[in-house]
This record gives structure tokens, sequence and C-alpha cells, in this order.
């Protein structure tokens, strides 16, 4: 080999290395396509969303501290208030009256000012009551006024208030003194002493206005399993309306198909042998029924969501920006979730869409079940709203939102976490075509969406709230249920009411009802509520006079009152229903929202029931009324425990007004009938337990507004589908290696337990 050729063999060895040099260099430094991108939707909102914010901390306790300075009367905290003190119930956030803050976000007038919303008990009083005060302004309050009766129409009587954490504690403590009047009797059937059974509430509380007499349902308790489905068959009826803690009784006693005046009677028709007593064992802590416990080892990880160039949306404050959507998000510790000033491309769709209320209604033929009507709200869907897992409940990568209240306390809390936004694949075209015929090409984008999410515990049950913002101007509603079924003991015909689950228990059949209120402002406040639906017509054949043909004609209705537009549950209604503008669209077409619900609602509560004015929004799947400030909500904390004589009636709010060219509320529920099955055990799941509504636009636009979407894939025959210029999705191989850095896995849910 000559020097000349050495020499280039030379030169390419040592180019060759230096290549790989570069390479091993670079390797651990992130590409390019890696770098974090800040959204692209400009955040110009100033502050303006602070104006529907929940109360921070710091002025609750300013509330708090003006309470107890300018009231004049002694206060308890509610942590340790007994039924004959005062004290302060809870605290939220007055949001000021639509005109008001309109006349602030669109207007430029003023700051509406900030003001609270204090629920006070006073039970140290000659005529004890429920009273209602708004506090302000804040941060440094100067004010109170009493809004009671401006709002109830009167004082709320005191028996209607909520059961706080410390009434409970002292009925179970009359529960354990009683239990021991029935010593043989316990170890014979559960081998307990009643020390170590876990005690449930039911709601309401009697038969009639003034009843505060619970039934109360004993199940063996498990450490880390849930008691709901280990019930022992015995059930207690407390009377705890007397505001003398001392003078509450135990009126009934229920044990597998028999009622008893006393525990005492009880244990004497045990220890005369004329007593059925069916013998359960305590349940071990591993395998017991309903137990969660993971019974594999970890397997390889799934599937791993994440941003490659960080989120592509903004959170500020209370409010969240995302490829053309801006919404502001809050919590109301009792109702749940609400949403204000949803805009899409600027433009307001929804002033207010917030959750009103959770029914749960129950079947047994044990006392306990057979009268479970729970009303979610008087318990707090807000409140119990805890932490989110990150990774399970939502994607590990999503931004967590701490949410704050106070109630039963003095002392205001925080659920850490308890609120997650996050982007979503879900997987699916929202829209697509591959052409086959003239010419060649494939168009589509794929199906992400913006979700805010929270989940509700409410005893046995876990409410998943997911509000979802798509790229074609659809606003998506769902709510999944899961966690345990509640259950009876199961005796005689008890499958008639549910179906077998366990040795001895009952999987009882249930109603989840749900009710939302949608504020819609489409295309400004002003709107009219029209409908749309197909028919047939028999027409000759134009072409061909001897024959006919079954044509379908586009049917078109405008309703022009309240009772038009109250649409009762499980019966039909139109297929197309919209709130439109008086504006049109480019192509003459009023500029609309359509409202499309997807719900298996069971029957609702005979109008015949005592209770059933109560839960009347439950009588209709849609209801469509005028907006009033005095009709800010369905239902009401107090409806819960005088049912009878409802705090707040639905049905009053529909009553005939026009509703043409007005500023109109969607009142929507969804819900599902479910019959518990073995499968509901440990858990019921969440596949085909999602129930919701779409708010879709029809006609709003001049064509599909995601067409402005940057997601949008386009690539014909005739170009290279491979290159990254021609085609975005050619270029995820370099996105592809940026791995986010995952915060360390934190769990503070049960802190405030």
């Amino acid at each position: 080999m000559n020097m000349k050729a050495l020499l280039i063999l030379l030169l390419l060895a040592l180019a060759t290395i230096f290549a790989l040099v570069c390479v091993l260099l670079t390797r651990g430094r992130a590409p390019s396509a890696c770098q974090h991108q800040p959204p692209g939707q400009e955040d110009t909102d100033d502050g303006q969303s602070l104006v529907f914010a929940d109360l921070s901390p710091e002025e609750m306790a300013q509330v708090v501290g003006y309470l107890r300075g300018n009231l004049g009367v002694q206060l308890v905290d509610a942590s340790r208030a007994k039924p004959s003190d005062n004290c302060i119930a809870s605290l939220d956030v007055q949001v000021p009256a639509k005109a008001a803050v309109l006349g602030f976000l669109d207007g430029g007038g003023a700051r509406p000012p900030r003001e609270a919303l204090a629920v006070l008990y006073f039970g140290n009083q000659p005529d004890p009551n429920v009273t209602e005060y708004v506090v302000g302004p804040l941060p440094r309050p100067v004010y109170h006024r009493d809004v009671t009766v401006q709002k109830y129409g009167g004082k709320v009587p005191y028996h209607r208030r909520p059961v706080t954490g410390k009434e409970y504690v002292d009925i179970n403590s009359l529960i354990q003194r009683e239990l021991r009047k029935a010593p043989r009797f316990l170890a014979a059937c559960c081998e307990s002493d009643g020390t170590d059974l876990a005690v449930l509430t039911t709601a309401p509380r009697g038969f009639k206005s003034g009843d505060r007499t619970t039934w109360f349902v004993l199940f063996h308790n498990v450490a880390g399993s849930g008691y709901y489905l280990l019930p022992v068959g015995l059930e207690v009826l407390v009377d705890h309306r007397d505001l003398h803690v001392s003078r509450w009784r135990l009126r009934k006693v229920f044990y597998n198909g028999r009622y008893f005046a006393s525990t005492g009677d009880l244990e004497e028709a045990f220890v005369a042998d004329s007593l059925e007593v069916v013998r359960i064992e305590k349940p071990p802590t591993e395998g017991v029924l309903g137990s969660m416990r993971p019974r594999r080892p970890p397997g390889s990880p799934g599937p791993l969501q994440y941003e490659p160039q960080g989120p592509r949306y903004s959170v500020r404050d209370n409010r969240v920006t995302f490829q053309g959507w801006s919404i502001t998000f809050g919590m109301n510790p009792n109702s749940g979730p609400r949403l204000f000033d949803i805009r899409f491309h600027g433009e307001r769709i929804v002033y207010e869409l917030s959750l009103q209320e959770a029914l749960a209604l129950y079947s047994s033929n044990c006392p306990g079940g057979m009268s479970t009507r729970y009303f979610d709200g008087s318990f707090g869907i807000g409140r119990f709203a805890y932490e989110l897992v990150r990774g399970l409940d939502c994607p590990y990568t999503a931004t967590y939102v701490d949410r704050h209240y106070l109630a039963e306390s003095e002392t205001p809390r925080t659920n850490q976490n308890s609120l997650c936004i996050f982007e979503h694949d879900s997987g699916l075209p929202l829209r697509r075509h591959f052409s086959d015929s003239q010419s060649f090409y494939y168009g589509g984008l794929r199906k992400n969406t913006l979700v805010i999410r929270a989940v509700s515990t409410l005893i046995n049950y876990d409410y998943i709230w997911d509000f979802m913002f798509h790229s074609s101007g659809a606003v998506e509603v769902r709510v999944h249920a899961t966690g345990y079924i509640s259950s009876s003991f199961l005796h005689g015909q008890g499958t008639d009411y549910g179906n077998k689950v366990g040795p001895h228990t009952l999987g009882t059949m249930h109603l989840h009802h749900m009710h939302y209120k949608v504020d819609l402002d489409v295309d400004g406040q002003l709107n009219s509520l029209e409908t749309q639906d197909m028919e047939y017509e028999l027409v000759k054949d134009p072409w061909s006079m001897q024959n006919t043909i079954e044509r379908p004609y586009l049917r078109r209705e405008r309703l022009e009152r309240e009772d038009e537009a109250a649409f009762p549950l499980n019966t039909p209604m139109p297929r197309y229903l919209s709130f439109a503008s008086s504006n049109t669209n480019k192509w003459g077409h009023p500029r609309s929202y359509r409202i499309q619900i997807v719900s298996f609602t069971g029957e609702h509560l005979p109008t015949s029931s005592s209770m059933e004015r109560s839960i009347s929004w439950g009588r209709y799947q849609l209801a469509v009324t005028r907006r009033k400030e005095d009709e800010p909500t369905s239902t009401s904390v107090y409806n819960q425990n005088d049912p009878w004589t409802p705090t707040v009636t639905f049905a009053d709010f529909i009553n005939n007004e026009t509703i043409t060219n007005e500023d109109l509320v969607a009142w929507i529920s969804v819900g599902f009938l479910h019959i518990p099955h073995a499968e509901d055990v440990p858990n019921t799941v969440t596949v085909g337990n999602g129930v919701g509504f779409f708010l879709r636009p029809y006609n709003y636009f001049d064509e599909d507004p995601s067409v402005d979407s940057p997601d949008s894939v386009y690539f014909s025959s005739e170009q290279d589908t491979g290159a990254c210029g021609a085609n975005p999705l050619a270029c995820l191989s370099p996105t592809a290696s940026c791995a986010p850095h995952l915060p360390p896995f934190h769990y503070g849910g049960f802190l405030n337990l």
C-alpha cells in the first residue's frame, strides 16, 4: 500500500472517530424538538376572572374574624358545637349578579365588590334557625346583611340544617351505649362487642317536617377495605331532634326482618331463643369481600401520556386557556364544580355551567335501604373532592390545583391537588377522510380535548366530574360513577330489590340522577329555543308519477313558553334542540348551540310522594326557563332533612313565561338505573356507567372551526408522506425521545380526614 492510500484511510478513520464522538457528546442532550414551547394563545384576562374566584384561606379567616366580632352572639367552633350552640357552618364566595359582572367584563364598568356568603346555625336562641349573611367587602369586611328571607321567603327552620360531624359522633356514642345492652346477641350474630362495627347514615330523617329521626345501618368494619359490603343485619333508628344530646333516644331496632323496641328487647328475644340469628364470622383482613388490595405483583407500566414540548394550555389563577378556549373554574363546597365565562375564540358561549345536585335513591326490604334518598349536595360534593392520585385519577403530568373550603370549622382547609387540568388524546380522529376517487389524499385531525376534572367521594360512591372542550367548539360534560355499592343484609325476598353479591349481602337497586345548570349566552344574552326533527311525507315520485316515495322532511319549531320547554323524564324529546341567536351565520341560519343529552335514567319518584317536590328537578330531562337572579340553584342543602317542605322547589321555576329572545337557562338531568351485580365487587367500574351531555355549535360558525387547528394533517398521493415538512406525523420520531421529567409521586389526600 502506497503512502497516499494510507493517508486517505487515516483521514477517513479520523473523520469516523470525530463523528462518533459528536454523537456520544450530544446523545444526552434533548433535541430541539423537545424544547418547551409556551402555549400559542395569549392570555389577556388581566385578572378579570377573579370576579368569580373561590374564597382564599386568607379571605375565609377575615370573614370568620369579622363574624366573631360583629354578630353580638357567642359562636362555638362548629367542629365541637352542640345543637344548642351558635356556630359558623360554612363559607363560600357570593358570586355577584350577572348584570354587574357583565358590566365589568364587557362594558368597562367597575369591578363588583367581592363578598362572601356565610351560613350560621343559631341553636342558642329562643327561635333556633339557620341564617345566611352576605359579608363584604373582601378582603377586609365591614358589613353584613341577612339575605335569608330574601332568598327563601322566610327563616330556615333549624331542623333543616345538615347533620354535622360532631352530631354524628354524638349519635355513634348513643348507638354504642345501646349496643352494650345486647352483648350475647352481638357475640352470637357478629363475633363482636359492637365497638368494631361501622355505622352508616341514611337520609332523609323521618316522614314529616320537623322530624330528625335517622336509620343507621351496621356493618363489619375491616381495616383497609370497604365495609359497605359487609352488613350484619342490624339497623337502629335514632331520634336526634332535640337540641339537648342527653334527650336523644333509640326508637327502633331491626334485625333479620324483625323490629324491636330496643336493643334490650332484642337481647331478651335472643336469650329466650325466639330469634333466628344468622351467625356471621368476623371477616379476615386478607381476602375480605370488597378488598381492593392487588392480587398480582405489578406488571410492566402502561402507556404514558405527556406533552413533548410542555403543556399547550395555560392556567392562571382560576382561568385556563387552550387553543381558542378560555374557561374560569371553581368549586362550590356543597354542589361541586362550577365554571363561568366559557369563551371560544373570544366569544362567550356559556356564562355559567355548574353541577347542582347528585341524587341516589335506593331500594331494599330493610328499613335503612328502602328509606334512603341521598341528596349529595347536603353532604358536600365539593368539600369531599379530595386529592387526586397522579397517574391514575388524572395523567401523571396533568396540572393539579388546590381547592380551599371552610365547613364545620372556623379553620380553612385545603384539598390539595383536588382538581386537575390536562390535554387528552382520545386516540380517535375528530374528523378524517381518505379519498380514493378522482384525487387521492388523506386529511384528518386528532380528537384532542382539554379536560377539567374533579372526583368527589360521597360515603361509598366516587363521582368523576369531567368538563371537556373540543376544537370543534363543542363542550362535553360527563360524569362517571365508581366506588362501592351500598348494600343491605340479605333476608326474605331481598332479591326483589337487587342481586346477591356476597354470602349475606344484597346489592340494592338504586337510581343516580345528576342535575346541571347551563346558562348559555349564544352570540349574546338574548336567545330563543328552537327544535328540529324529522318526519316522513308520502309524495308522488316526480319522475314517475304512478309511484310514491316516503321522503324525510325537516320540521322546525320555535318554542314560545316555559311549559313547552319542560320535557318530562323518559319521554320523547326533539332530537335537535338549540339555543338560537337572532343573528345569522353566513348561510342565513340562526347562530345556535345544540343541547344533546346522553342518559339512561331510571324512573323519577312519583309526584304523589310527599317528598317529590324537593327533587322536582328530576321530573325533567331538560327544562328551559328565563334566567332570574332569585332562581340561582335548582335545590338547596336544606332539602335533604326536610324534603316534605322543601326550601327550594324547582318545579316552581316553570310558570309558563315567554322564552323568546330572553336570557335563558337550560336545566339538564342525567343519570342511570343501577342494579348491582357480582361484577360490582369490589367496586363499580366506570365502563358503561358514564352519562352527560354536549353543547355543540349548530350553524354558529360558517364552517367547522377546527379547520384552524395547528394539528391538522393533510397529504396527497403525489407527496412524500415520510417528509416532515409535508406531514407533521412524520416529525414524531425525534419528539418520541422527549420523555418528561416526572415529579416524584406524593399523596396527601388523607390529611383532612
